[in-house]
């Protein structure tokens, strides 16, 4: 059986282009069993994942929930907000006390970048990174290049644009390294302020004029404006912003073909994209979701057979 090449999925810039394609063919399979009537398989009754989040995310923690309980695994959850790390226990002994209980693997949500590779050095069991800072989202970005696949056949060679935040985005990061070693095309766009300095360096280019970005584009990825990461004001006002980088009906029936609208979410509807951009038959934001539980539940699946 073909395997992954890590032991651990830290981040996407981990991977190479075989490992993206194993953990595809995978959720194909598994997407095939989440629609049947039962929807259960018991490939992983002996393994026993926690779930360890230290940050808030209801959707993230629900989707690898769901993903974990359709493979039959055993799942702890464990929110950091309510424990013993608000009484001062560092981030080793909270996961090692947890491991003790003879946990095989942590699905872990940590504020700081690099930590979950900071804990893959530290102990022992397979450590899956549902989002560390700023920095690296790779399940995420695995869903989204899986979504464009499924709608347009293929993501190599096509034009994806990421709009909106992309210096605070851990989605932009993990979706630009996915969409690169799949061979596609990837511009960024939004305000100068929420574009890093050196982003050219990894293989995209910048367009600010939003318009010229769409007409370019096969797919556009809509971020969500992260007003809890937003310490200073990147732009005037959220009304500004909506003006020069929301998408709305109007904009999308004006360009010259039809493209594909994603969007990580949560939506703030109004800001990113107004509603009948976000229910339109262009977007497949509602895709994502349900291919988000056949991706986890697939990296799981590739990653616990290196476990056994």
């Amino acid at each position: 059986m073909a395997e992954l090449s890590v032991k651990h999925l830290l981040g996407i810039k981990y991977l190479n282009e075989n490992d993206i394609q194993l953990i595809f063919e995978t959720a194909d399979h598994f997407k095939e069993v989440i629609n049947r009537s039962i929807k259960k398989v018991p490939s992983l009754r002996d393994i026993t994942i926690a779930n360890i989040f230290f940050e808030n995310s209801t959707r993230t923690k629900l989707s690898f929930e769901l993903a974990e309980k359709r493979l039959s695994a055993d799942v702890i959850n464990f929110s950091a907000a309510q424990s013993s790390v608000k009484k001062g226990e560092t981030l080793i002994d909270t996961v090692n006390n947890i491991l003790s209980m003879k946990v095989d693997m942590v699905v872990m949500r940590h504020p700081n970048p690099g930590a979950g590779i900071f804990l893959s050095k530290h102990v022992n069991a397979s450590i899956v990174n549902a989002g560390d800072g700023a920095h690296e989202h790779p399940t995420q970005a695995l869903l989204d290049s899986y979504s464009i696949r499924e709608k347009l056949g293929d993501v190599a060679g096509k034009n994806v644009v990421i709009v909106g935040d992309i210096l605070h985005s851990r989605v932009a990061l993990s979706n630009i390294f996915a969409l690169k070693l799949q061979g596609a095309n990837v511009k960024v766009c939004g305000p100068k302020t929420l574009l890093p300095k050196h982003i050219e360096s990894l293989g995209v280019t910048v367009e600010t004029n939003l318009r010229k970005a769409l007409n370019w584009c096969d797919v556009a990825n809509m971020l969500r404006i992260q007003n809890e990461r937003l310490d200073i004001s990147y732009f005037p006002t959220t009304r500004e912003y909506t003006q020069q980088f929301g998408v709305n009906k109007k904009l999308l029936n004006s360009l010259d073909k039809e493209i594909v609208i994603m969007h990580p979410g949560p939506i703030n509807r109004g800001v990113e994209i107004t509603s009948d951009v976000a229910d339109s038959k262009q977007s497949i934001i509602l895709n994502q979701v349900e291919n988000g539980v056949a991706i986890r539940m697939a990296v799981i699946y590739l990653l616990a057979s290196k476990i056994k």
